[in-house]
């Protein structure tokens, strides 16, 4: 695999299945509890999965979700810098995405392939690097409208928070809401900022 080449989705025979068992028994041992709450999503569409991007754990977490809930062949766009260095995201529904012109339009070209598939999952951070996870405004790089647009998808937003309360182990939150208004991007961003501060809002009202 050269650098510069688009490097298409793979799911091995055996490495899929493997990270699938792998992401349960990381989460079971690294955090303490994993809380769903989400509302209505139409999963007889193929899913685009929209999610803020803080940590090394977030496609863990989104196979997590696509293990218990939504129940796709899983998809993830990755920066090619990085699925060259971990070549064993690429045998796991991982494909390549970089900075150069010929390269992003083969990216969105081949998403939009992947939701014309009714069993499929696809997982994009829009804000495309990791960010603090104090951060609360997200700015999204453009794309996301070429992906989706004409297309009869799901799309869903997540929102993926961390609380230790009175615990040794911290526990993931997520936070699942299908958004149902227009395939513009700047309406997407702001309907996932106001999704994003909904549920810190409601996160700050628990109790541990």
């Amino acid at each position: 695999m050269r650098k510069g080449n688009f490097l298409k989705a793979k799911h091995n025979f055996f490495i899929y299945p493997f990270f699938q068992f792998y992401t349960k028994i990381m989460i079971r041992r690294k955090f303490h509890s994993v809380i769903i709450e989400k509302k209505d999503i139409d999963t007889r569409k193929p899913i685009l999965l929209i999610s803020n991007h803080i940590s090394w754990w977030d496609g863990f977490w989104a196979m997590y979700i696509n293990l218990k809930i939504l129940k796709k062949k899983f998809y993830f766009m990755m920066h090619e810098k990085q699925l060259l260095e971990y070549k064993f995201f690429n045998q796991t529904g991982g494909f390549s995405i970089n900075n150069q012109y010929r390269h992003i339009i083969d990216s969105i070209n081949y998403s939009s392939s992947i939701l014309e598939n009714k069993n499929n999952l696809l997982v994009i951070y829009p804000q495309g690097e990791i960010n603090s996870i104090y951060q609360s405004e997200f700015v999204f790089k453009r794309g996301i409208e070429k992906i989706i647009n004409q297309k009869d998808i799901s799309l869903v937003f997540s929102a993926n928070l961390i609380d230790y309360f009175s615990n040794q182990k911290p526990s993931i939150f997520i936070y699942l809401e299908e958004y149902q208004g227009d395939n513009n991007l700047k309406e997407i961003e702001k309907a996932y900022n106001e999704f994003y501060k909904n549920s810190i809002k409601k996160q700050t009202h628990r109790e541990g």
